[in-house]
Order: C-alpha cells, then sequence, then structure tokens
C-alpha cells in the first residue's frame, strides 16, 4: 500500500526531503539550547559573572533564531511536498476511474468515489505531511534529550522507562480498537454523499412530489448516523489524552521530587535540574508526539485502503495497444454471444444472440423493459465484454481494435441524455472538438435542434448550465443525437433516445437520417413502433432473447409480441 501511494509523491521529492532535513536542523538547536542554559545558570550565574551570561544568552538568542528558521522552512517544504502528493494522488484516482469499463463503475458508487476523492486524499495528505515533519522530528527530539538526560543525572532518567511501556500499551490499545471505528464512519461518509448527490440531482422531482421534508429526515438521518460513528471513533481517541497527560504529570512530579532530593543533598546542581526538567519536557512532548501521529495514521490508514482499492482495481475491459486503429465499415455480427452482468453462466443476461447487420443498415430494436436491448448495443462499443461468443464490426472481432479506434467509429446517444456545463457549442465539439461551425450547424439540422438553438438568445453561445438544466428533454436528446453525428461514425445507435420528442419531430429526423446517413449503419431502440417502423429490419428481444427478425409488415403478420405491442400503441393513438 506504501509503495502504491509513494508513486505519487512525483516530483515533489525534493521537497518531501528538504523538509525532514530541516527539522533535523531545528530539532538538534532546540536540544542543544538547554545545555547553553546549564551553562547559563550553572557557571554565569551562581558565579555572578554577568559578561558570561550576555555572551551566552546572546548565542542562545541566536539558536533559537536559527531554529526558527528551520521550522519555518520545514513547515513550507512539507506543505508544499503534502498538497502535492494529494494532487497527484486526485490525479491518480480520477485517471484510474476514467479507465473503468461499466462493468467497474457498478461496483463502486458514486458517492463513494468522490468521499475516496476529497475525504480520504484530505486523510492521507495530513498524514502525508505529519510523517515527513512530525515523525522526524519526535523520534530524533526522543533520542537526543534522552540522552542528553542521562548524561545530566542517568538515576534520574529511569524515571523515561516507567513512561514509556505505559504510552506504548495506550496507544496499541487506542490503534486496534480505533481503526474499524474509523473505516465504519468513512462509510457513513459515502451514505451522507450518496444522499445529498441523489438528493441535488433529483431536485425537481423532490419538489414537484413536495418531499422536501422527507429528503431533509432523509439527510438529517445519514448525518446523525455519520455523527454517531465519528463520536465514537474520535471518543477513543480523546479518552487516550487523559492517560497521556496523566503519565506526563506524573513524570514531571517525579522528577521535581526526586531532582529536589539531589539538590539537596548536594549531588545536583540547579542549572542541571532545570535543564533535566526542559528535556523531560521534550521527551513526554515526543512521546505524545508519536502517539498523535500513530492515532492519525490509524484514521488515515482507512482511507489508504480505500484509495488504493480503486488503484488495485482491475478494469475490466484492458485497452489493445497494438490493436487494429481503423474501422473498414458498419457491419456489425454478433455470432453465439451470452452475455452476464455477475459473469455467472447460470444468470445469462442475454443468451445465445445471433445478428448479422450489412454496413449501412437501419436496425430497430423492440422489446419489453428487462428485455436487454441496451445491453445488447452495449457491447458492440465494448462498453462491457461479452461471456461467450464473438462481436464483430467491420468484420473483425471488436477485442482486435484499440478502444479509441472502436469508439470514435461507434457514436452512441444513451437513454439517459447527459450534458455538461458550458455552452451548446462546447457541449456539441464533444463529438468532434474540430469540427467547424457549417458541420455543427449540419449536424443540428438533422438532429432538429438547430431551429430551438436559434430561437436563444446567443444561439450557440448559450451556457447550459451543470447538466443543460435551462433546456427540455426533447431538447436535451435533440442535442445529443446532434454531438454524436459530429463524429462522423461508422455505426449510430440512438438508445430510445427520440422518446422525449414529439412523433413528428421524430419523424424529421428519421427522414434526415435516411437522407445523410445512407451509409451509416443505424441502430434504433424505440418503445414506439413508429419510430422503427421504416427500419429495413426489426429485431424483437424477449427475456434476453431474439425472439423475432423482419419488417414492420412481416413480424406484423407473424410475430404474436410486435403485434401485440403494435396494436397496444394503436388503440393508445386512438
Amino acid at each position: 500500500m506504501i509503495k502504491k501511494l509513494s508513486s505519487c509523491v512525483g516530483k515533489y521529492l525534493k521537497q518531501s526531503i528538504l523538509a525532514p532535513i530541516m527539522v533535523i536542523g531545528e530539532v538538534i538547536l532546540e536540544t542543544t539550547i538547554p545545555l547553553v542554559m546549564v551553562e547559563i545558570v550553572d557557571r554565569g550565574i551562581r558565579n555572578g559573572d554577568i559578561r558570561y551570561v550576555a555572551k551566552m544568552g546572546v548565542v542562545m538568542v541566536v539558536m533559537a533564531i536559527i531554529s526558527l528558521m528551520f521550522g519555518a522552512l520545514s513547515g513550507k517544504f512539507a506543505a508544499e511536498a503534502a498538497m502535492g502528493f494529494a494532487k497527484n494522488v486526485r490525479k491518480k484516482l480520477f485517471d484510474k476511474v476514467q479507465d473503468f469499463s461499466f462493468a467497474n463503475v457498478d461496483k463502486f458508487s458514486t458517492a463513494s468515489l468522490i468521499t475516496r476523492l476529497t475525504t480520504d486524499v484530505t486523510n492521507t495528505q495530513m498524514s502525508y505531511m505529519m510523517v515527513i515533519r512530525l515523525l522526524v522530528r519526535a523520534p530524533i527530539m526522543l533520542i537526543i534529550a534522552t540522552i542528553e538526560a542521562f548524561r545530566i543525572n542517568s538515576q534520574l532518567a529511569l524515571i523515561f522507562l516507567v513512561a514509556i511501556p505505559v504510552l506504548s500499551v495506550a496507544i496499541i490499545i487506542i490503534m486496534t480498537t480505533a481503526f474499524p471505528l474509523f473505516e465504519k464512519m468513512l462509510k457513513k461518509y459515502d451514505a451522507l454523499n450518496a444522499s445529498v448527490q441523489e438528493n441535488l440531482i433529483g431536485i425537481r422531482v423532490v419538489k414537484a412530489f413536495v418531499r422536501e421534508d422527507h429528503e431533509s429526515e432523509k439527510f438529517r438521518e445519514a448525518s446523525k448516523k455519520l455523527m454517531d460513528m465519528q463520536y465514537k471513533a474520535e471518543g477513543v481517541i480523546i479518552f487516550g489524552m487523559p492517560i497521556m497527560m496523566l503519565v506526563v504529570y506524573g513524570c514531571t512530579l517525579a522528577v521535581y521530587w526526586f531532582g529536589g532530593n539531589l539538590m539537596v543533598a548536594g549531588t545536583m546542581q540547579s542549572g542541571e535540574l532545570l535543564g533535566f526538567i526542559t528535556y523531560i519536557m521534550q521527551i513526554l512532548t515526543s512521546l505524545m508526539m508519536i502517539s498523535m501521529i500513530f492515532v492519525t495514521l490509524v484514521l488515515s490508514r482507512a482511507s489508504m485502503e480505500r484509495i488504493v482499492e480503486v488503484f488495485d482495481e482491475q478494469t475490466d475491459i484492458s485497452d489493445n495497444s497494438e490493436g487494429v486503429t481503423t474501422v473498414e465499415d458498419g457491419s456489425v455480427e454478433f455470432e453465439n454471444v451470452n452475455f452476464s452482468y455477475s459473469k455467472d453462466k447460470e444468470k445469462l443476461t442475454l443468451e445465445n444472440i445471433n445478428i448479422s447487420i450489412k454496413s449501412g443498415e437501419t436496425i430497430g430494436i423492440i422489446g419489453g423493459t428487462g428485455s436487454s436491448k441496451t445491453t445488447l448495443v452495449q457491447l458492440i462499443p465494448r462498453l462491457y465484454d461479452v461471456l461467450d461468443g464473438e462481436v464483430k464490426v467491420g468484420g473483425r472481432n471488436v477485442k482486435d481494435y484499440s478502444l479509441d479506434a472502436l469508439r470514435n467509429s461507434v457514436a452512441m446517444v444513451l437513454q439517459k441524455n447527459v450534458l455538461f456545463s458550458g455552452t451548446i457549442r462546447d457541449n456539441l465539439k464533444w463529438g468532434n472538438e474540430n469540427a467547424t461551425d457549417e458541420e455543427i450547424i449540419e449536424a443540428c439540422k438533422s438532429a432538429e435542434a438547430h431551429d430551438f438553438i436559434m430561437s436563444f438568445p446567443d444561439g450557440y453561445d448559450t451556457d447550459l448550465g451543470q447538466g443543460g438544466v435551462n433546456v427540455s428533454g426533447g431538447q436535451k436528446q435533440r442535442l445529443c443525437i446532434a454531438r454524436a453525428l459530429l463524429k462522423k461514425p461508422k455505426i449510430v445507435i440512438l438508445d430510445d433516445s427520440t422518446s422525449a420528442v414529439d412523433t413528428a419531430t421524430d419523424s424529421k429526423i428519421r427522414k434526415s437520417f435516411r437522407e445523410k446517413l445512407s451509409g451509416t449503419t443505424t441502430i434504433i431502440i424505440a418503445q414506439r413502433i413508429s419510430s422503427a417502423s421504416d427500419a429495413d429490419r426489426i429485431i424483437v428481444l424477449d427475456d434476453g432473447k431474439i425472439n423475432a427478425v423482419g419488417t414492420h409488415e412481416e413480424l406484423l403478420e407473424s410475430n404474436k409480441i410486435y403485434r401485440e405491442v403494435f396494436d397496444s400503441q394503436q388503440k393508445g393513438a386512438e
């Protein structure tokens, strides 16, 4: 885990090295200052030598200033290194998610990925800063201060040998108890983010059904569960603080008691006792610092494991880096294809699919809800991989192509129409970032989108807002179709993508497709038979199997399912 995360240090290695070097300089000076103080008290003040006191006082001030400079530089370098490290971790996480197939995305919830990119990365960043600064400072100070304390008075220094085991046991108990609680706490963060995300995405539905109170209560419940778990986890850590303070004050009292007796007996001078007390405070502070670091690492360990879990996720679909880069035509073949989301042959979503589609053909796909129409077409651009059999595009197995080449040749308008922040022009250029204004207008005319775009005051420069909030469902669909057409693909897949437009507009889009995309293979998934009735062939799917294939007229005569759907829609129209 550490090795995988350390690869994210990258170009911030220099700051990561300079920070502990500065810390070492700071600690050496801090642990030397008490020795100067001992000399001032036992030689200068005791002998009344004011010049010696002044000279050593100046030395002490200079050492303190230099130590302060080292401390400031260590803080600067540590902050730069930690922030750079966190930036690289986020980038690696985001890049990994971009490489995920649909199956990988299905495994992690969106809310969980957001928590990992935010809260978990922040926890890891804090730990990294502690490791390169405090985890260097505390042990070095502990070692040097202990050596100096033993040099001053070895008998008095034995007090530490009692304190260290007590603090060690407390740290171990806290770590073993707190870790599972912090893991559960982070899962509560996932649940809270999921509640917020769902509410914000569906805010219009919430308001339409007057469910604000319900959503507020759901959020309060998720927030309370997070608070309770956080209280429980933090409570374990807070419980450790009184134990540490008890040890600190106990050691201090013991030093005062035994040190005072040694001074009375004449075996220890006042300056030595003063210096010893300074060292014991440094030692105990170091021990407390180490315990704090370990506690923070406990919290961060849960976060780091969640980050590395994403790093380690094997991408379900691997890109063929040496694959074919050109798709010859838009022909599509399914040969004995079986598919299962769970990869279980006993739970097939698609079973024994055999289809041959010629380049330039228009194919309709009809079927009831849950008949796996969308699943079928998602196999063409390898959004999922088949369990058995082969899917061929342009006469080659889709696995033979590089993913870029294959997906650039297949334009898919999904059921859920997604637009992004920016202008209409920006969104359309997702299809082709180098598209000219003429090409954009042509694609929008084919998708029956040009007229409503020009009705906006800013035309193609109209800002859509996040998710395209200021356009209707039908307008979104037409923009998504235009965006797909700008790719100039070999294959266009319309997954129920005209469901939100009226039948007249639907008819115009289909007519435009026939006229302008005659050489492009078009696959139309439709709920309305009228949207697919003029296709060259129509495939009827039923429960993941091909029930029938034929023209509109052939299926009306020979297929019961198709005829029932047609009759029900005709009655609905009447």
